[in-house]
Formats: C-alpha cells, sequence, structure tokens
C-alpha cells in the first residue's frame, strides 16, 4: 500500500508541471528552437510562428489577453486589419470551445509532421464538430517577404470560422444558475465551471466507493463458490486502480459533455491520460501480487523460500518494467522522445550482463532447479563426491548438508550440469543380499534354505510380494551362491534398514535350521609324505 499512498503526488506533480503549455501562460519566454534547426537559417520569427504548435499556442495566448492586432497576424488573410481581428476573435471563441485538446500532438518542427507528403506545406491541428459537418483547422506554411517561411491558419479554415462561431454557445448555464458562477471567472475560467469539475469529480468517485461497498457482501458470496482459498474480493470488489479507471471515464464523459475552455480541457485532458496510466500500472501491480500469491499457495513446501525469493525477484521486475512503460508512454503524451534514453539503458544493460554473466547463469539454473523441482530441502542426494541432506535452495548456489554434517555450497550452474542422484525420491527399496553357503551343503540343505527364504519374504507384509526372486545362481569360487531380489515398501532409507535387519536375521536363521553355514573364503589343501602316499585332505583358512 506504499506505492498507492504515493499516487496522488505523482498525478499532482505531473499534471501540474506539464498540463497547461507553457505558450498559453502569459509573460512565459518562448520555447527554444528545435535542435534540427541551425542557426546559420534565417532568424526566428519574433511571434513565434516558426513551427504549427508554436502558432496556435501563441495565437491562443495572444487572443487570450484580447491582443487583437497580435492575434491578426497568425491567419492568412488579405481582410483589412479591423476585419481579420473580429475575425480572429470568432477563431478563437470556436477554437477555444470545440478544438480537441491535444496540443502538445500538434508537430514542433519547423517543416512539420508531413502526414501528407502531397501536401508538406499544410498541417493538420484537429477537427471540429459542426452541423452541417467536420471541419479540420489546418495551418499553411507561407513565405515572408524576407525569405522566412511562418505557420498561419490556412485560407479554408478561415472561411468556415463565422458559420461555427454561429454555432458556439458560450452562454451554459445561464438559466437557473445565479449569475455571478456564470459572470465570474478565475484564472480565466469561469467559477461555475469550476464547480462543476472540481465538485463533480470527488462526488463520482465516492460513488464508486459507496458501489463497492454496495457489491462486496453478493460479489464475495459469488467468488467463494469459484475460488474458496483464494482472498481476492475480501476487501474490495473495486479495487482502487478500478476506481481510478472509473473517474478517468467520468471526466472524459464530462469534457464530451460540459462547453469548457480548451485550457481547461487540456489540462483535464491530460489529468485524464495521467490517471489511465497511473491506473493502468496500478492494476497491473496489484494483479502481478494477486499472482504471486496464487502460485505460492500452489508450490510445493519443501522449497518454499526459495520459491517465495523467486518468485518475489520475478514479481519486482515486472512491476519495473511496468512503471517504465507507464513513464514511456507519458514521455510519448508530452511530446518527449525517449529513443536516446532506450539505446542509453541498452549499452548498459549488455555490460552489466557481461560483467555478471556467471551470476546471471547461477540465478536462471536456480530458477529452473526450483520450477522443475529437481533438487528440495530434506532430498538426499549424491552428487559426485557429495553425498548428503540438501539444506537450502537459493536463487544462486545450493547448500548439501554431508554426512560429516559439514555444508557443501555448489553454484546452481554446476547442479543443472551434472548427473543428481536423489535417494529420497525412491518408491521402494531393493532387498539384494547374495547368500552363500558352504561346499560342504547337500543338496536337501540347499533346497531347504532356498525354499525358506521365498517363503520368508512371500509372507513378509512389507515386501513387494511381485518382486520376489530367490534362485540358486552359481558355484561360486568359495560358496553356492544364492540370490535374493525382492523391493520393499518402506518410509525412508531407515525404516528400510530396520525391515532388512529383521530379513537378514530370519535368513540367518533358516540357514541354520537347514542344518548348514555361511561360507567364507577358504581353500583345500593336499599334503604328500615323501613315500608318495596321499594325506586326507585339510581344509584351511586363508
Amino acid at each position: 500500500m506504499r506505492a498507492c499512498r504515493s499516487i496522488p503526488i505523482v498525478i499532482c506533480a505531473l499534471t501540474l508541471v506539464s498540463a497547461v503549455p507553457r505558450a498559453q501562460q502569459p509573460g512565459v519566454p518562448a520555447p527554444a528552437a528545435p535542435a534540427e534547426q541551425s542557426k546559420a537559417e534565417q532568424p526566428r520569427d519574433p511571434l513565434g510562428r516558426d513551427t504549427p504548435r508554436e502558432t496556435v499556442l501563441r495565437f491562443l495566448a495572444a487572443s487570450r489577453r484580447d491582443a487583437g492586432d497580435i492575434a491578426r497576424q497568425y491567419l492568412n488573410t488579405s481582410l483589412s486589419d479591423a476585419d481579420a481581428a473580429v475575425l480572429s476573435h470568432q477563431l478563437f471563441v470556436v477554437l477555444d470551445a470545440r478544438l480537441p485538446p491535444r496540443l502538445m500532438k500538434i508537430s514542433n518542427a519547423p517543416s512539420g509532421s508531413q502526414a501528407d507528403p502531397s501536401k508538406p506545406n499544410l498541417e493538420l491541428v484537429g477537427t471540429i464538430e459542426s452541423a452541417t459537418g467536420d471541419v479540420d483547422v489546418i495551418l499553411e506554411r507561407v513565405t515572408r517577404p524576407d525569405g522566412a517561411p511562418i505557420w498561419l491558419f490556412s485560407e479554408a479554415t478561415l472561411e468556415s470560422v463565422p458559420a461555427l462561431y454561429g454555432e458556439v454557445t458560450l452562454g451554459f448555464g445561464e438559466g437557473d444558475v445565479p449569475r455571478f458562477l456564470t459572470r465570474t471567472r478565475v484564472l480565466g475560467i469561469r467559477v461555475f465551471e469550476w464547480i462543476a469539475v472540481l465538485l463533480g469529480l470527488p462526488l463520482i468517485y465516492l460513488l464508486t466507493m459507496l458501489l463497492n461497498k454496495v457489491l462486496r457482501p453478493v460479489i464475495r458470496v459469488l467468488w467463494r463458490r469459484v475460488a474458496p482459498q483464494s482472498d481476492l474480493f475480501a476487501r474490495d470488489v473495486l479495487p482502487g486502480p478500478v476506481r481510478l479507471l472509473i473517474l478517468v471515464v467520468a471526466i472524459r464523459w464530462l469534457l464530451s459533455s460540459l462547453p469548457l475552455p480548451l485550457v481547461v480541457r487540456q489540462f483535464w485532458s491530460n489529468l485524464a491520460t495521467v490517471l489511465t496510466v497511473v491506473g493502468v500500472v496500478w492494476l497491473l501491480y496489484f494483479l502481478s501480487a494477486e499472482t504471486e500469491r496464487f502460485v505460492r499457495r500452489r508450490f510445493p513446501r519443501a522449497n518454499t523460500a526459495a520459491a517465495a525469493t523467486l518468485l518475489r525477484m520475478l514479481r519486482r521486475l515486472a512491476d519495473l518494467l511496468v512503471i517504465f512503460s507507464g513513464v514511456l508512454v507519458l514521455l510519448r503524451h508530452y511530446g518527449i522522445d525517449p529513443t536516446p534514453a532506450l539505446a542509453g539503458l541498452g549499452v548498459g544493460g549488455i555490460a552489466i550482463a557481461l560483467a555478471a554473466q556467471k551470476t546471471l547463469e547461477n540465478v536462471i539454473a536456480g530458477a529452473s532447479l526450483i520450477f522443475d523441482q529437481a533438487v528440495r530441502v530434506g532430498d538426499f542426494l549424491k552428487m559426485g563426491d557429495v553425498q548428503g541432506t540438501v539444506d537450502h535452495v537459493g536463487l544462486r548456489s545450493t547448500r548439501i548438508r554431508t554426512l560429516d554434517r559439514t555444508i557443501v555450497s555448489v553454484p546452481n550452474s554446476q547442479i543443472a550440469n551434472v548427473s543428481l542422484e536423489t535417494f529420497s525420491e525412491r518408491d521402494k527399496f531393493w532387498f539384494h543380499p547374495v547368500v552363500g553357503l558352504r561346499y560342504e551343503t547337500t543338496t536337501p540343505q540347499l533346497r531347504a534354505v532356498v525354499d525358506g527364504i521365498r517363503r520368508l519374504l512371500d509372507e513378509h507384509p512389507s515386501v513387494e510380494h511381485e518382486s520376489v526372486r530367490v534362485r540358486f545362481l552359481r558355484l561360486g569360487a568359495f560358496s553356492l551362491d544364492v540370490d535374493v531380489f525382492a523391493y520393499v515398501i518402506a518410509r525412508d532409507w531407515t525404516h528400510f534398514l530396520e525391515i532388512q535387519e529383521q530379513l537378514l536375521f530370519a535368513v540367518t536363521g533358516i540357514v541354520e535350521k537347514a542344518g548348514t553355514e555361511i561360507a567364507f573364503p577358504s581353500q583345500t589343501m593336499y599334503v604328500t609324505n615323501t613315500g608318495g602316499a596321499l594325506t586326507p585332505p585339510q581344509p584351511s583358512a586363508r
């Protein structure tokens, strides 16, 4: 919620700084010439008619302070000074009431936007709706007597101004509204318009909060049936970003409904743009947090700490990307080209990636281990010469506690490139002793041992009966070998050792009961005397 508290500050800073164009404010000096215009070219026009945007802004500023003798010089007309002054006033009234608030999108290049290559000397400022059809407000580039090109309102546009002026009604709200509200102006804006906007928008926002409280019980019951474990609508049915976007819709509706002056519409249009970007960024921030909680609830508990760290890092990267995209959109809206900055960031990113190559390799390998669940906390595994229990799985390395109770930290990139033998993943354990009997064992004794071991395994509850195999395997160098093969169902390695001990004791008892013994390495020696007679063989241990 800390990000939520800082949102009003960001909104105010952006709207107050850049909502009203500087050229509309009296006494503000003209902006510097574009970079593409060198000092070696023609000198700047003292009235600021070098670019389409400056022409429109300077005309509006001059008309707003009733400087008719200056405003008429922005018209491309052959009328007399008095008639041109009247026409410039009419044009100002029409533009102030009907021109779309997109002043920052007008080209600020001396050559114009060149949107139509076939008409390089014409620039479309905007389109005004009228009863007889849409009227394009066009500037045309003409050449002054000294040879310098300037931008003026075209003759075709000026011909449509008287008819448009007759349609514009500036008396909105003068019926039952007190006269001082419609006649009194503050900063060039009528008091009635200030009240309509400044009170209407907070009222709409309060209505969204009221709607949130009304819908909360109903949506909460329905959502519990769809997703019982989710707390998405536990607090708000209409989260803050959704209410903010509803407020943007209300601003757009008021701008289309109220005949507000252009400076007011420009301010609220910029504010609506800023609120839209902030609302979308805030909404994506909110959804990323919900996505993180959703994934964490469904992640195995074995790697909860590592997964939480990775998810938090991915979420922060996504949040930074969303915020960075929002900043780029705002820069584009206010006519600032972020391409050079992006190029610099790209070069810096490549340098950082090369410098942190090993770290990034380990982080990516760690992410792969976490999501593939190749290594989990608590697994007993063998990796090369290292054998032990996984103590921690991090983004850069994995810690393994060996049987000597030491900690071995292995970089994740190495783990991703070696073969792992995970003992704790066994679903059953292999019981595979080879029972060696003495060569003095008779055939009936050997059969008794084989049948007794087979019966033992078949009757034991922890042995998988389908896997039991007991066979007289071979005549060994020192013993008669009986191969015992079976799988034991056990909880873990310790439990298996306990069962294996019971089975081995039972096998020893079967051998003793059959009247034979477990063999040990031995050999038979034949000794002869000098007379050549053989003595009985004497077994000897080796």
